[in-house]
Parts: C-alpha cells; structure tokens; sequence
C-alpha cells in the first residue's frame, strides 16, 4: 500500500474512533466515574499496554537528551489534554466541545509555522477555513448551542485542552523522526502518568465498581482500548510521515463523521447544510495535505519580482 494512502487511512480510522468517543464517553463521565478518576484508568491501562507493546516488537532506547522533550509532550499530550477534555465534557454537552475542538487544527498550523520549518501556505490557509467552516456548519445544524455557567466553564477547559493538544503535535514531530512511533507514545504516556496519577487519584479511589451495568463496562472498554490507545497509536504513526498540519485539520472529520453515524443509527437527519459542509470538510483535509505550492515567500517573489538588470 502507497505510504501517503497508508498515513491518510490511520488519520481516517484514529477521527473515526474520536467521532464515536465524545457519546460514549458522556455515558460513562460524569454518572459513573468522576473525570480525572477516568483519565487515571485511561493513561494506566494504556500506558502499559504501549509499555509491552514496545518492549516485545521495539525494544529501543531514548538518549537522557530526549527525555525533557519527551517530559513536555508527556505534560501536553496526555495530562493537561486528557484531564481538561474529561473535565470540559463532564459540565458541558458534546456538540460544544466539538466546537471549541475545531481549533486545534488552526493552532496547529500557526505553531508549526513558528516552531517548524513547515511554511504557512495559502493552500494551507484555505484549507483550514475551509475545513473549519464546515465544521462549524455540521454542528451548529445538528443542535442549538446552549450556554450556562457551568458549560461555558466547561467550554473554556475543552479550548485549553484543544491548544494543549496542538502544542504536543507540533513539538513531538522531531521525535518522531529520530525514534520508532512507538517508543515515543510509551515514554509520553509514562511521564503523562506521572502528572495525571497525583491529580486524579481520589476520584480513582472513589469509584463504585459495583454499580456498573453491562453497557458501561463496554463503554468503558471501548475509551481505553479505541480512544486511547488505538487513537493514540494510529495518530502516532501518522506523525511519522504527515506534517502536524495534516494530522491536526484530520480533527475537522470528527463532527462531520460523528454525523455520519447518527444518521446510520437512524438518530439524526443530513440536510443539505451538513452535505456542504461535510465537502468543505473534505476539501480542507486535500488543500492541507497538498504541496507548498503557493508558499507566502514563493508568492511574495512573484508579486515583487526582481529585475535581472538591479
């Protein structure tokens, strides 16, 4: 298979899982777990799954000089953005905390510009609107926002989270060059356990197994094996060869796919709005994911040629 192919399908499936995940995860916190006694079972779990993971099919080292980077992209990657997501969702509805999620992809472009060598192209900006519009679009038509104390709260903490989330994929693109995918997750997840333990432990603590029906434990079961560790995993892979640019405007798929699959379950209705947005969707995706072709210092040179003569 065509490694672009490849990268674009593991962007696909890891969106397609963070669709279903903002449902399922509203069924479980907060009615049955508190929000950082959830992201303690989360990291754990996954953390050691990638942890034997990496040691059975992997097996490399990291320099001492990496661990700092790895620390940070521990910090932003999976503490401040796994507590804050759980904390927002917990106090605010589904439909907002897309919304505020459709920003990771612009701040993801805006930083690797500044921390990366990747140019801000106009592709890249059209892109990006084009993607964010039709975000925007599939949300605001599917329900009416709706605002109160608490979930304007919880709004600000999934906006954090989304900028946490942007951080990490742009400063744990060097890493990805210089080590296997996998041992870059497990030492994140390792150090993301490290802030997320203290944090969440009394909620972890006062969890009343006993309580759980069936459909929670499946639920449950699907946060830590699909949205953590297989998102991760599928995420980090496509890091390997994608631009953060392309992995972050991947995340305007998520209300467009999260749509998709209410109206197979027959819960909600595509009027055409969603249709158009789901093509700008689309649209942004194939712009940002195309070649600097139009670069702003390519496209300054041709507005202000230089005359041979000078």
């Amino acid at each position: 298979m065509n490694q672009k192919l490849r990268t674009h399908l593991y962007l696909f499936f890891a969106n397609l899982i963070y669709a279903f995940s903002f449902t399922v995860t509203k069924d479980v916190v907060p009615g049955y777990i508190q929000p950082f006694g959830a992201i303690v079972i989360r990291v754990t779990v996954a953390g050691i799954m990638f942890f034997v993971f990496q040691k059975i099919f992997v097996r490399e080292k990291v320099n001492r000089s990496d661990l700092g980077l790895l620390l940070l992209c521990g910090l932003f990657g999976v503490a401040i953005n796994q507590l804050l997501f759980f904390k927002g969702l917990s106090i605010t509805t589904p439909i907002n905390a897309a919304l505020m999620m459709t920003m990771t992809p612009i701040l993801v472009l805006v930083l690797s510009g500044i921390y990366h060598d990747e140019k801000i192209t106009w592709l890249k900006i059209l892109g990006v609107i084009s993607g964010a519009t039709g975000a925007v679009l599939v949300i605001i038509s599917g329900k009416e926002l709706t605002r109160g104390a608490g979930q304007t709260m919880g709004d600000i903490y999934v906006l954090v989270n989304a900028t946490s989330y942007a951080i990490f994929l742009v400063i744990v693109k060097p890493l990805m060059k210089k080590y296997h995918p996998v041992t870059v997750i497990s030492w994140v997840f390792i150090f993301g356990w490290l802030f997320v333990l203290p944090v969440g432990w009394s909620e972890f603590a006062s969890i009343q197994w006993r309580t759980f029906p069936a459909h929670i434990w499946i639920e449950l079961g699907f946060i830590v094996l699909f949205t953590t560790f297989f998102a991760y995993l599928l995420n980090t892979l496509a890091l390997r060869d994608a631009a953060p640019s392309v992995v972050g405007i991947y995340i305007y798929l998520q209300p467009a796919l999260a749509t998709l699959i209410a109206l197979l379950l027959n819960r909600d209705q595509y009027p055409l709005i969603k249709i158009v947005a789901t093509v700008l969707i689309f649209l942004g995706v194939y712009l940002v994911s195309m070649k600097n072709v139009f670069a702003f210092a390519a496209l300054k040179d041709k507005l202000n040629p230089v005359k041979a003569t000078e």
